[in-house]
């Protein structure tokens, strides 16, 4: 693979703007290149070499031959000059001047090496500012293991959490530390041994071990210049540390209000930190979330790592470029002011690295570094042959078993006689679940894939852990066996319902469509790690939140999971009807009666709403949490929605003449609220100044006739439901069919919609840099100097 793909693969898409462009200073060594034709037959360096060793061999080692090496070291050394200036708060800025011009092509060269001094002052002071981030969450988060340490002492150690002795065996711990650093954890803890008599001498070795590893927490050394906090004059003025207990005096625990029960009583106290209740809950929850930050933190460490990495590459790799193509050394020297650099000089994280390691194994794994390291750093998902084989082979028996259905109903014409036509208003209502289902799974596949294309980072922004995210390839082998599965049940009682001799056992026919969807169900809440397990719970976690709106804290995943459902309507309506059919024992009969009960009515209203009364409760929740008006226009929006779908149910039970003109009235407003909030604000279009007309600034697909194409597309599909209300004598668009049609292309709206949507997002993420989600820390420190000490920044999710 050529270093540019390369390189262009190993961006964080998020940094992009950040790296250097190589692709641009390519183009103009091209351009350089075409000016400057070679007159003489290309030979590589080593070869050039090579020759001139060979004629040193003839013309003997002597002095003259060695001095004439120097002269030509010397001339690569005049080829150019980098100057290193000072700006605004001692920053450096490199500029190089062309000491030997060319003869031919001056101007682009130096046009080359002006933009390779901008690539080089960006990439150096992105990277010395990314740095200076990490170190101060470094000195953040060893607070916060201090506070952690502390807090295991005193769980773990309740018999002697308040005793003299604990604190007095701290203070000598730590006054010993301070007086010989150079002692390793085992020498301090055998010197240290107190003469005292104990009744559990266990427990007292126990909490001495445990404030010893307190010393060895995330102690980043000296050259990082992280300052420990001290506590008291008197332990200023000996040099001695805190006892580890007496940050427990200073610390409250951060109430992040991202549960049902912490937002209740967030809202009763009024109050986002709680005092410590010293239980085992409490700390496990702190270790989990320390835990959490410590993974993030050092991902974060990685990636900084790996882009100072490319970036050298790619500085040697353009620079022995332009020796190629001019044949002048300027390498060697400009090489060195990148090595000088902060980007190419600079070692902090690779100490930072190790520490955090160190105190991940030890605190978070037991000890065991190859547990520690695999959470750390998780293997990349490989690609499986099978699921390819697996997809072709469930897409191919998806098509038999399309046809043989069709097949089916047409040798036997099922729509024309009276029963069938009977059994068919029965039974599509059930197995139309797995149509929409299957749909909504199709057009996510096919957003991955485009996602992946346009190098939209959907795993940061769903929050995926790495190496559990679902490719396209494996939801397109979903979506194929689940077809498989609907489509065979659906032809086997299609067989054995219209079959004469099989009439006796229709009783056991008609459980089929159950038994579909109970497998479904079981498959989707198993607790064993089949099926991919994780991906599973992140799907019932999502819409148990929407379902809990506003309890939980909103979050990208949650609010794109609500506005999904809110395409799955006739989905959820269809989970409503196999309620009424298996439960009130109308599928013995045959018969469908549903809609002639009251209370399967009210449902019907019902279930209709929840998807949309979700996503105005998250509204709600965004704009009492960010005070922005945005959220108010949009929980507007969906309450508009809401109205119009009640009466447009009610104009689908009752008809009239009234009841049909406040459907389109009301629809026609949600819609137009609905395609003005879709295209302006969700997808970030229709800007007036942009570059782009009629578009934004930032583009992800080259051609700009598919922004155009998917606004309109987008708003002829939402206004698709006027089939519904106006009725148009459209043939095959009558009744059940209709519903369904347009059910089906709301879906595939949906489909489009994710695609533009996440595609803004992550266009807003790369404006601002903003790689990392954060993760909020379970301290927070009472002093006035460290008031945002044990406080995490808000979430980086927004929605638009």
């Amino acid at each position: 693979m050529k270093f540019g793909k390369e390189f262009k693969k190993q961006m964080v898409p998020e940094w992009t703007d950040a790296y250097m462009d190589y692709s641009g200073l390519k183009r103009i060594l091209s351009e350089l290149r075409s000016l400057k034709p070679n007159k003489q037959p290309s030979t590589p360096r080593g070869g050039s070499q090579q020759r001139s060793k060979l004629y040193k061999s003839f013309s003997g080692l002597n002095l003259q031959s060695s001095e004439s090496g120097s002269q030509e070291g010397d001339l690569e050394d005049q080829v150019i000059a980098v100057n290193t200036m000072k700006r605004e708060g001692s920053r450096k800025v490199y500029d190089t001047k062309i000491v030997l011009p060319s003869e031919e092509g001056g101007d682009i060269e130096a046009t080359f090496f002006k933009k390779l001094d901008d690539e080089l002052n960006k990439t150096n002071l992105f990277y010395k500012d990314k740095v200076e981030e990490v170190m101060n969450e470094a000195a953040l988060l060893n607070k916060q293991m201090e506070a952690l340490i502390a807090l295991r002492i005193k769980v773990e150690n309740p018999s002697f959490g308040d005793s003299s002795l604990i604190r007095r065996l701290s203070s000598e711990i730590a006054s010993m530390s301070a007086s010989d650093k150079d002692r390793t954890p085992g020498s301090l803890h055998m010197d240290g041994k107190l003469e005292v008599e104990m009744t559990n001498e266990y427990q007292l070795q126990e909490s001495k071990r445990k404030i010893l590893d307190s010393e060895n927490r995330m102690d980043v050394n000296v050259s990082y210049q992280i300052e420990h906090t001290t506590h008291g004059e008197a332990e200023k003025t000996s040099g001695q540390k805190p006892s580890p207990l007496d940050i427990l005096d200073r610390v409250k625990m951060n109430n992040p209000l991202d549960s049902p029960i912490s937002t209740i009583r967030g809202l009763l106290n009024d109050s986002k930190e709680e005092e410590l209740s010293f239980k085992k809950e409490e700390l496990k929850k702190a270790e989990d979330q320390l835990k959490h930050a410590f993974i993030e933190f050092y991902r974060k460490l990685r990636l900084l790592k790996n882009y100072s990495f490319m970036n050298l590459s790619a500085f040697s790799k353009i620079m022995k470029k332009y020796e190629k193509f001019t044949s002048r050394r300027a390498a060697g020297s400009y090489m060195k002011t990148v090595d000088d650099s902060y980007l190419g000089s600079s070692d902090e994280l690779t100490g930072l690295m190790e520490q955090v390691e160190k105190t991940f194994v030890n605190h978070f794994a037991k000890s065991n570094r190859r547990a520690g390291m695999k959470i750390l750093r998780p293997k990349p998902k490989r690609e499986k042959h099978r699921i390819t084989f697996l997809s072709g082979f469930f897409s191919g028996c998806t098509v038999a078993l399309l046809v043989a259905t069709v097949l089916v109903i047409k040798t036997r014409n099922i729509t024309e006689i009276e029963e069938g036509t009977s059994y068919m208003q029965n039974i599509v209502p059930l197995y139309s679940l797995y149509l929409y289902i299957v749909l909504h799974m199709l057009v996510y596949a096919a957003d991955i894939y485009f996602w992946r294309r346009c190098r939209v980072n959907y795993t940061f922004i769903f929050g995926f852990k790495q190496g559990t995210e679902l490719g396209y390839r494996e939801m397109f082998l979903l979506s194929s066996g689940l077809s498989v599965l609907a489509l065979a049940s659906f032809l086997a009682n299609l067989h054995m319902d219209m079959d004469a001799r099989r009439r006796e056992h229709n009783y056991i026919t008609e459980l089929v469509p159950l038994g579909l969807v109970t497998v479904i169900f079981a498959i989707t809440f198993c607790p064993f790690n089949i099926i991919y397990r994780s991906s599973r719970y992140f799907l019932i976690q999502c819409i148990s939140h929407c379902i809990s709106a506003p309890l939980y804290k909103v979050t990208l995943p949650d609010f794109f999971m609500g506005d999904q459902l809110t395409s799955q309507v006739q989905a959820i309506r269809s989970l409503e009807y196999y309620i009424c059919y298996y439960g009130w024992g109308d599928f013995s009969r045959k018969e469908n009666k549903c809609h002639d009960r009251d209370i399967y009515n009210v449902f019907y209203f019902i279930v209709a709403v929840i998807p949309y009364w979700a996503r105005f409760l998250q509204c709600l929740r965004r704009l009492f949490e960010e005070r922005d008006a945005m959220h108010g226009y949009n929980g507007l929006k969906y309450f508009l929605t809401i109205i119009a779908v009640l009466i447009r149910s009610a104009f689908e039970l009752r008809k009239g003449i009234k009841l049909k003109v406040l459907a389109l009235i009301s629809s026609a407003i949600a819609a137009l609220m609905n395609t003005h909030y879709d295209i302006m604000v969700d997808w970030g279009l229709l800007q007036r100044k942009s570059k782009n007309f009629g578009l934004r600034d930032k583009l992800l697909v080259s051609h700009k006739s598919v922004y155009f194409a998917a606004m309109v597309v987008n708003v002829v599909l939402r206004f698709a439901w006027v089939q519904l209300v106006l009725e148009l004598q459209v043939p095959s668009l009558q009744g059940k069919a209709a519903t369904i049609m347009i059910s089906c292309l709301e879906i595939l709206r949906r489909g489009i919609w994710n695609f533009f949507r996440l595609e803004n997002e992550h266009l807003n993420n790369v404006g601002k840099y903003r790689a990392f989600k954060s993760v909020p820390l379970p301290f927070s420190y009472c002093d006035e100097d460290d008031d945002d000490d044990g406080s995490s920044n808000s979430e980086t999710d927004k929605e638009e």
